[in-house]
Order: C-alpha cells, then structure tokens, then sequence
C-alpha cells in the first residue's frame, strides 16, 4: 500500500509547533528556576558556620556565580546558545544562587562585617603561661 503526500503533511507541522512550544516554555523555566533558587541549596549548610568561614565561602560563590552568568552569555550567542545554556550552566547556576543566598543569610544573622583586604582576620589572645614557683634552692633531679 502506498500512503499520499496528504498523510504526512501533519508530522511537519507537529514537530514544528512542538518546537515553538519549547522555545516559548524555556524563558519561562528560566523565570521561574530564579525564583526558586534555595531549591537546589542545602538550607543548614551555613548554620553552624562562623564570620571567617562564611567571608571567603561568599567571595567564591559570587565569582562562580559571575563565572556561570558569563558562560551562559557566551553560549547565547551561538546557534542554538540558548539551549546550550540551559543545558550545560543553567542547574549549576541555580544551585550556586541558592547557597549564596543562605551563606549570605548566615552572614546577616551572625551580623558579620566584610574585614579590609589587608586586616588580618581577629585573632583571640594566647593566654598566659602558669606561673611556676621559684627554682631558687630546689634541685632538678
């Protein structure tokens, strides 16, 4: 049996809305992975975390956090870039917002303050050694 032009006329045209319908959804996940970026953290990660800790954990997550946004910038730029960007950096960029956000929660609640870059961080006192008794008169043996 031989099929007509007329049956696959509609394949075409559903592969082609079921890609206009991807194109349309993906700003929308994208919209909404922004809102739920603490999804993807650890919410007590941070807790048990002091200000020393917590100062370079926020340094870094903001430079990766940067790092990803360049990396999906780039990829958009490409044929298909968007995609890619979803893809490859998108979850990685969520989970990183996430854990900023809580580190910089635990930053507010512990009420840290960012130290100047060339401050050493504060450092408790040693406390002083025991006073001995005088040798003067004792033998050592």
């Amino acid at each position: 049996m031989l099929r007509s032009p007329s049956h696959r006329l509609p394949f075409p045209r559903a592969r082609a809305a079921a890609v206009l319908a991807l194109a349309l959804a993906l700003p929308g996940c994208s919209g909404m992975s922004d809102s739920m970026s603490t999804a993807f953290a650890d919410p007590a990660k941070y807790d048990l975390y002091e200000c020393k800790q917590l100062e370079p954990e926020r340094k870094r997550l903001a430079e990766r956090t940067a790092e990803l946004q360049g990396l999906m910038a780039k990829a958009e730029t490409g044929v298909g870039g968007a995609v890619v960007a979803e893809v490859a950096y998108r979850n990685e960029y969520i989970a990183t917002r996430g854990q900023a956000k809580l580190a910089e929660q635990a930053w507010q609640k512990n009420r840290c303050r960012e130290t100047a870059p060339g401050e050493a961080m504060p450092v408790a006192p040693r406390p002083a050694p025991p006073a001995s008794p005088s040798r003067a008169g004792r033998s050592v043996y």
